[in-house]
């Protein structure tokens, strides 16, 4: 079977992962999760007991769970270095140190901004405090984040890799919270630019708003939840 990735709508971290299958050019398949609604919900529990995406499934029928043990998958099955490279180079190294940063203190400084946003019932102070101690953070992990890149196309050299692909799921959502101007940090803005305008990204946004755009042929097709849950729930 083909391996099946469920990625979270709307503005899910996943959405990179997506790109990142796209770019790898082997069969998978898609489950498209509102995690505003279905994520949230017992049986999703059987997928995740976090209640969180992404989920994957492998070629065998097993489940796990977190964007990197997910981006080492596909690392590993990337033989034709087209998302990675070499496991024992220099360059492996630090793609994987890009991930680790992106997918740990990045993404996390986030998390006030969506707890804010998702408090029921609201407490408009502490969602205030929230936001402005969560923008603190962002900041500084941008500034953090702008001092690692270099002046190659992409994180790693000319072409995408699984850190651009973690990095682009997450960066947008510092215009959906309205922290900053992406313009304060221009190595990034540029980056992003360049990502935003890759096929595979805009494959990628496309399906999670919902639309059944025309990608490489990979992606054998997407898959209702209940199904997935039902074949491969624990």
């Amino acid at each position: 079977m083909e391996p099946i990735l469920i990625y979270g709508f709307p503005l899910g971290s996943s959405m990179g992962l997506v790109a990142a299958l796209e770019w790898l050019g082997k069969p998978y398949r898609l489950c498209r999760v509102d995690m505003l609604g279905e994520m949230r919900q017992p049986a999703y529990a059987r997928l995740n007991a976090r209640h969180e995406t992404p989920a994957f499934i492998d070629g065998h029928g097993n489940v796990f769970t977190e964007t990197m043990a997910i981006a080492a998958w596909i690392e590993a099955r990337d033989t034709e270095r087209r998302v990675s490279f070499d496991p024992m180079s220099p360059q492996a190294d630090r793609m994987r140190q890009f991930i680790g940063f992106l997918n740990t203190g990045f993404t996390a400084a986030f998390t006030p901004h969506w707890m804010a946003l998702e408090m029921d019932p609201p407490d408009p102070a502490l969602q205030k405090t929230l936001r402005q101690w969560g923008a603190e953070r962002i900041a500084e992990r941008h500034d953090k984040l702008e001092a690692m890149i270099g002046d190659t196309p992409f994180l790693l050299g000319e072409q995408p890799t699984l850190a651009d692909a973690v990095l682009i799921g997450v960066a947008r959502w510092l215009d959906f919270h309205q922290v900053a101007d992406k313009a304060r940090w221009p190595r990034l803005a540029a980056l992003r630019q360049r990502l935003e305008a890759d096929a595979a990204v805009q494959y990628a946004t496309a399906l999670e708003r919902g639309e059944s755009p025309a990608g490489t042929g990979a992606c054998r097709g997407h898959l209702p939840l209940a199904e997935v849950i039902e074949r491969h729930g624990r």
